[in-house]
């Protein structure tokens, strides 16, 4: 071997061995700012806004939760729905009877006063499509692979365009609530302007409602095998929650190792919610109303596989 593939080989395990040293980044201390979790939909269920502060980066402790707030919801017909603090930081509308809480197409105001400070945020209830059906179908094995039963889910978006969705699934009662996992459709498709109004969900967003996971050897596992259920929920967001949904998406699914190096910077995400006081205490978070349809369905047998 010469001596100048014995210097570059050096030069190669230098450099991918500093690629292990641990760093240790100072970062300023920044002041805790008010947090907002507020999804608002129509299931008959209770409807739960959380309020929290942001914490130092590296500090891995539940994040404080925000006592003594004032919250409410208001409707454009001036229907005021108040939500009660039941724990700490998490504020609650249980309805009564078959109430629930909402209707299609109206706007609402939500309001949070805390600390003499008032914030606020705007939202319209959307309408989603009716989920029609849920079926499974079968990605045969190969050398590398088992084989792999899947599901898709069956809807059709109204044909006017403007639609946008946030599609939540479940696994044998569990949310799949992996970054990876957020999935979000603009009408049919994947972006506004995609002309898909009015058409099936296209199969990447259909079947997207597969876990896939390894063993311990990274071998793939089918998501679903015989005696596991699948549901989805689909949620109407207005134009600036499917974009807030997108951003989370993008600065959580982080691919780390080398792959990092082609990801996109971290940045903050948009928020809809403001202090009234142009001068007062910054705020994250989202307010989102939206209608919601769902299904679920049981892999029984083999026999549910569809070609």
């Amino acid at each position: 071997m010469s001596r100048i593939v014995i210097i570059c080989l050096l030069a190669v395990v230098v450099i991918f061995s500093s690629c292990e040293d641990v760093i240790n980044p100072k970062l300023e201390r920044a002041e805790p700012v008010l947090v907002v979790d507020a999804w608002i939909n129509n299931l008959p269920q209770t409807q739960t806004i959380k309020l929290t502060r942001t914490q130092p980066y590296f500090e891995n402790i539940v994040p404080p939760a925000v006592a003594g707030a004032t919250v409410t919801i208001t409707d454009e017909n001036g229907v005021v729905f108040t939500f009660t603090e039941s724990n700490p930081g998490e504020y609650v509308w249980v309805p009564s009877g078959t109430d629930v809480f909402g209707e299609v197409g109206l706007n609402y105001l939500l309001i949070v006063q805390v600390n003499n400070e008032t914030f606020v945020a705007e939202s319209r209830m959307g309408r989603v499509p009716v989920v029609d059906s849920i079926t499974f179908f079968k990605q045969e094995g190969n050398q590398f692979i088992d084989d792999l039963y899947q599901a898709e889910f069956w809807a059709k978006d109204p044909p006017e365009s403007g639609d946008a969705y946030w599609i939540k699934f479940y696994k044998n009662g569990i949310p799949q609530n992996k970054p990876s996992e957020i999935i979000t459709a603009y009408d049919a498709g994947f972006s506004k302007g995609g002309n898909f109004s009015g058409v099936e969900f296209i199969p990447p967003i259909r079947r997207a409602i597969n876990p896939f996971d390894t063993d311990e050897n990274d071998r793939l596992l089918s998501p679903y095998q015989v005696g596991d259920s699948v549901s989805v929920q689909i949620h109407a967001v207005t134009e600036a929650a499917f974009n807030f949904l997108n951003e989370v998406s993008i600065q959580t699914n982080r691919p780390g190792g080398f792959g990092e190096l082609f990801s996109t910077p971290l940045a903050n995400v948009s928020s809809n919610i403001r202090n009234t006081n142009t001068n007062g205490s910054k705020v994250v978070g989202f307010f989102n109303v939206g209608a919601v349809s769902g299904l679920g369905r049981k892999f029984n047998s083999l026999d549910d596989v569809t070609e």
